[in-house]
C-alpha cells in the first residue's frame, strides 16, 4: 500500500472511527484501525465486536492495499506531523512508514487478515430516513435510557417501524420518552429492534442536519449508512416492556410555562441537590409556580415564576435532572406539563412526543 493524503482528511477519518475503540481492548487487534486503500479513497474501519464503524475519505492511492495500525498511536502521530500532506506506505513484516517532507515515523501494524470481518447485509430491505429527523428524535429520547446493567433490555432505544410510522422509545423505569415520526414510504411488515446506547451515541455524533440515511436490519444486527460513514451494531435481544400500558390518559390539570424560564428555575434549584436529597419541590397556585429546594446542612432556595394554571393547588417533587433533560432538548417557547396529583406522574405531550416522569417523595 502506498498513498498520499491530506492531513486534515486523515484526522477527520480517525476521529470518526476511534471513539468506539476501548482503551484496554480484549484482543490486540481491537485497538487497531483497518486502513483499506483503493484508487481514490481510503476506508478506515474500527470495531469492538459489538459496534463496527467505517468511513471513506479521499486519497491518492499509488498502490492499493490494506493494513491495520494501532489507533491511538496512529492518531497521535498524524496530529503532531508538520505540513499538510502525509505519505503512508507499507513494507515487509507489516511495518508502516508515515512521512511528510522532513519527518518520518515507522510503526508496526498487523495483517488485515487478523481484523474481524464486519457482517454483510445483502438482499435486505432498505429503509430511508431523514438524518435531521432522526437526530431530533434521538435528542428527545436517548437521555431516558437506563444504564443499570441488571436491566439490560433497557440499555438501549426501541425502534418500532409500522407502515409509514417510526416510533422510538426509551425508559429507565422512572421516566419514559416516546417519539413518533411519519416516514416517506410504507413498510409491509412491522419491525421492532433495540439499539444499544453506545451505538446511539455514535449515530448521534455522525448524523447531519441534511440528507438521508439508509437503515438495514439483519439477523440481530442493524446497519446505518449515513453516506460516507457506516455504523453496524449488534442489537439487544429480548422483549422491550409494553410501554403503552403506562401512558396515562390526558389530564385536564395543565400548567403552561415559558420553557426557558422553567428550565432555568429548575437548574438553579438543583444547585442545592445532593444524592440523598435530590427532589426539587414544585408548588402550583393559580397562575403561579414556586420552585424551591431545601437540603439539610446545605441551604435552601425559592423562586416564583408566572404560569398559566387554572387548576387546584398542588405540591409535587421531581428529580430535577429528569426535568432538565427534557426541557433543554425541546424547542418550543412554551411547555405544557400535565399534573394530576402529587403521587401521579407528570406528562408532557406535544407533536407526536410523550414524556412521562414519576414524582419523588418530598422528605
Amino acid at each position: 500500500m502506498k498513498i498520499k493524503i491530506q492531513k486534515e482528511d486523515l484526522i477527520r477519518g480517525i476521529q470518526i472511527v476511534q471513539n468506539i475503540i476501548a482503551t484496554k481492548a480484549a484482543l490486540p487487534i481491537l485497538s487497531h484501525i483497518l486502513l483499506e486503500a483503493q484508487q481514490d479513497n481510503l476506508r478506515l474501519t474500527a470495531t469492538d465486536l459489538d459496534i463496527g464503524i467505517s468511513c471513506v475519505i479521499p486519497v491518492d492511492a499509488q498502490e492499493p492495499g490494506a493494513i491495520t495500525i494501532p489507533a491511538k498511536r496512529f492518531g497521535d502521530i498524524i496530529r503532531e506531523l508538520p505540513g499538510e500532506n502525509v505519505d503512508i506506505s507499507t513494507k515487509k513484516n507489516n511495518s508502516v512508514i508515515i512521512e511528510t517532507e522532513n519527518c518520518q515515523f515507522k510503526i508496526m501494524g498487523l495483517a488485515r487478515e487478523e481484523f474481524p470481518k464486519l457482517p454483510e447485509f445483502k438482499d435486505k430491505e432498505v429503509i430511508k430516513l431523514e438524518q435531521s429527523a432522526l437526530k431530533q428524535i434521538l435528542s428527545l429520547t436517548s437521555f431516558a435510557v437506563s444504564f443499570d446493567e441488571t436491566r439490560y433490555i433497557l440499555n438501549g432505544i426501541l425502534f418500532k417501524i409500522q407502515k409509514n410510522n417510526l416510533v422510538l422509545v426509551a425508559t429507565d423505569g422512572k421516566r419514559l420518552a416516546i417519539m413518533e415520526k411519519a416516514l416517506q414510504h410504507n413498510l409491509e411488515k412491522e419491525i421492532r429492534f433495540i439499539v444499544p446506547i453506545k451505538t446511539i451515541h455514535e449515530l448521534n455524533r455522525n448524523l447531519k442536519e441534511e440528507g438521508e440515511l439508509s437503515l438495514i436490519l439483519g439477523t440481530n444486527q442493524v446497519l446505518f449508512d449515513l453516506g460516507g460513514v457506516v455504523i453496524i451494531s449488534r442489537l439487544i435481544e429480548g422483549e422491550f416492556p409494553d410501554y403503552q400500558q403506562v401512558i396515562p390518559p390526558a389530564s385536564e390539570n395543565k400548567m403552561q410555562a415559558d420553557r426557558e424560564q422553567f428550565l432555568l428555575a429548575v437548574k438553579r434549584a438543583a444547585l442545592l441537590s445532593t444524592p440523598d436529597y435530590q427532589a426539587v419541590k414544585l408548588e402550583l397556585f393559580k397562575n403561579k409556580l414556586v420552585v424551591s429546594k431545601s437540603t439539610p446542612d446545605i441551604g435552601e432556595s425559592r423562586e416564583e415564576i408566572p404560569v398559566e394554571y387554572p387548576g387546584k393547588e398542588l405540591l409535587i417533587g421531581f428529580n430535577p435532572n429528569y426535568l432538565i433533560d427534557v426541557l433543554k432538548n425541546l424547542s418550543g417557547e412554551k411547555i405544557v406539563l400535565e399534573l394530576t396529583d402529587s403521587e401521579k406522574p407528570g406528562v408532557i405531550r406535544m407533536n407526536g412526543y410523550i414524556y412521562i416522569v414519576l414524582p419523588m417523595r418530598l422528605s
